[in-house]
């Protein structure tokens, strides 16, 4: 039993610890009974990592940290817990150690339940221990539901299991106090497992949001719609969330139903409850600062998800276009460099005409550039935007000068020409932009892979195959045969590619499913451009790093295949004709012949007109005919 606080003060911390939210006054009562109180002065220890877990601990004065350390004896701090915060809940279901240590951060005092008095206690009072036993698995739950690949520090897992009551239209749920994000995304979560991969993997996303709600209270608190407190609160919030903090609140699956509205109020939601942090209120007291009242005010869904999701696209359009600018110039860098050795062109896989490697190079490099503008043109369709248009391009709750105001801000906070649609219904349901940027990656695609597959082609061998450049040799090829070694990068740039071309499918389909006015597929179109630009961002970089700078080329071999090759006749054919070459042609093969041997042989030429015609460096470019 605690001595020395009165009973009813206890009694009504206790009922605020999540472990205990439904107990009766009867079951608190005996609770009481069962608690012990224990001080900690600042720097002590209230458990250590691999200690076994005895005691539930309830912080009722002072601050606890948890931390863990690494395996060269680093701390790190996982989270800091306080009042009505409480740990090693875990106790009162087994004894395994402590995988954490905790310490008190200043002179502190706790109330523990320890397990071997809750052992007791669910022999005594099964009902009871029952009900804390189920919240006790509804913490660790909720906990361990933050171990996954989602989670961007580890400290993420260690939520202090505190929650806080909030309703919607469907009803009331506990969010977890920590959480900046409130009960709507809470059900998206709930109903939007699908792909895994959080809103949190794509920051420009989340910074474009908050780019779009920036400029919506400046509107708001220039028309008069927003108190300058409330407005200044919202401004800081999306500053900070700009400057990549509380990205790890941005939690709902980029593949979601609702054509965006859980990710407009998973936005709505940290903002707002950010902001309360700001006006001095607790996260949840939305009376102040609400995520749809304020927040959210003179917009929708409808047309804040795209106005962000083409920011978002432009910023990373750059991104991309210069990863692909730094592959172009490796490959012009390789294509310098191999200029003088020559090699024999093929057209169906069959030998052509002589070239040099440098132009085959060349050629890769002056196909990819090309891509740079295309690029370019069809993200500049992004800046054409629907803010203002609310739910289907009409302006309903919006305020007549709202659109205006809320676009030149947008211009100055993004540093982006963004201009406002001439038919605002017309773009809240148009994808088009979407399609062309779409097919301009599949275009990039494309072309990767047809390089790619080339370079595996002339790498091929190294004894049966061309073998006339040198991929660098990034692993070991095979399982069972010694010494095998494979063309890893461009082949996994193959199945970049075919993911991307997948996408654009995808895009399209998405786009051609939009009913009347409005599309709400737009999630899928969001995801799939998303992850094209990621894939193809990281193929191209890896392309150039581990693939371009390290190609060698074999020049004795690819030689040796010019003079021998069959091809060579075309050199011939402006002065022996079409049919004489046809015939040296067939019977060099038949005969295992070269064509030199041959031409000389029955005397159609001289050996010094011969050799000139002949000369590989005379043929990789235009000749003056006679």
């Amino acid at each position: 039993m605690i001595k020395g606080i009165n009973n009813g003060n206890i009694a009504d911390y206790i009922r605020t610890i999540e472990l205990f939210r439904d107990l009766t006054d009867n079951e608190i009562e005996i609770l009481m009974n069962e608690i012990e109180e224990e001080h900690y002065q600042t720097g002590q220890f209230l458990f250590k990592e691999n200690m076994p877990r005895e005691k539930l601990f309830l912080i009722y004065q002072g601050e606890i940290e948890l931390l863990k350390k690494s395996a060269l004896g680093e701390e790190k701090r996982l989270g800091i817990f306080k009042t009505y915060d409480f740990l090693g809940e875990g106790a009162l279901m087994d004894a395994y150690p402590h995988s954490t240590s905790s310490r008190a951060l200043v002179d502190t005092k706790v109330f523990v339940l320890k397990a071997k008095k809750f052992t007791k206690l669910f022999e005594n009072q099964p009902a009871l221990a029952g009900k804390i036993l189920a919240h006790v698995a509804r913490v660790i739950s909720r906990r361990m539901r933050q171990t996954t690949s989602q989670v961007v520090d580890i400290a993420a897992q260690y939520i202090s299991g505190r929650t806080r009551q909030e309703h919607d239209l469907l009803g009331e749920r506990y969010v977890p106090h920590e959480y900046y994000y409130g009960i709507q995304t809470l059900r998206a979560l709930e109903n939007f497992s699908i792909s895994g991969v959080p809103l949190m993997h794509f920051p420009l996303l989340i910074e474009s949001l908050a780019m779009v709600k920036m400029a919506a209270a400046k509107a708001n608190l220039e028309i008069g719609l927003l108190s300058k407190p409330v407005a200044n609160a919202i401004i800081q919030a999306c500053t900070e969330i700009m400057n990549g903090k509380f990205h790890t609140q941005f939690v709902v699956d980029m593949i979601q139903g609702g054509a965006g509205t859980s990710t407009n109020m998973n936005a709505n939601e940290v903002i707002a409850n950010r902001a309360l942090e700001i006006l001095g209120y607790e996260k949840g007291q939305y009376t102040h600062c609400h995520p749809n009242n304020h927040v959210n005010l003179s917009q929708s869904t409808n047309d804040v998800y795209p106005t962000a999701l083409k920011i978002a696209l432009i910023n990373s359009n750059r991104k991309l276009t210069g990863v692909l600018k730094d592959l172009v110039d490796a490959i012009r860098q390789k294509a310098d460099t191999f200029k003088d050795i020559i090699k024999m062109g093929r057209t169906q896989l069959q030998d052509a005409v002589p070239m040099t490697l440098g132009q085959e190079f060349g050629a890769y490099a002056a196909t990819l550039q090309e891509e740079i503008e295309r690029l370019q043109v069809n993200a500049d369709l992004f800046l054409e935007v629907n803010l203002g248009g609310t739910a289907i391009g009409t302006g309903i709750n919006a305020d007549p000068k709202y659109s205006v105001l809320a676009i030149d801000y947008l211009k100055t906070i993004s540093k982006l020409n963004v201009k406002l649609a001439p038919d605002l219904v017309e773009a809240t349901q148009d994808t088009g932009a979407f399609v062309m940027y779409s097919s301009a990656l599949k275009r990039l695609a494309i072309k990767l892979s047809k390089m790619s597959s080339d370079l595996r082609l002339l790498s091929s061998g190294p004894r049966a195959g061309f073998h006339e450049i040198n991929l660098p040799k990034m692993q070991p090829g095979s399982s069972i045969m010694p010494g095998k070694v494979n063309p890893v990068i461009p082949e996994v740039v193959n199945q970049i590619t075919y993911k991307v071309i997948g996408n654009d499918l995808t895009v399209s389909m998405a786009a051609e499913a939009g009913q009347l006015e409005l599309n709400v597929m737009e999630p899928i179109i969001a995801q799939s451009i998303f992850e094209s630009i990621e894939m193809l961002k990281n193929g191209m970089a890896t392309l150039h790093q581990r693939c371009i700078e390290g190609i060698t080329a074999n020049e004795a071999r690819t030689r040796q295949m010019v003079e021998n090759s069959i091809g060579l006749v075309t050199a011939l054919n402006p002065v022996l004709g079409y049919e004489v070459c046809s015939s040296l042609a067939s019977e060099a093969l038949q005969a295992d012949k070269s064509v030199y041997d041959l031409v000389l042989q029955k005397k159609l030429l001289t050996k010094e007109e011969l050799d000139r015609l002949i000369l590989p460096e005379n043929m990789i470019g235009p000749n003056r005919l006679k």
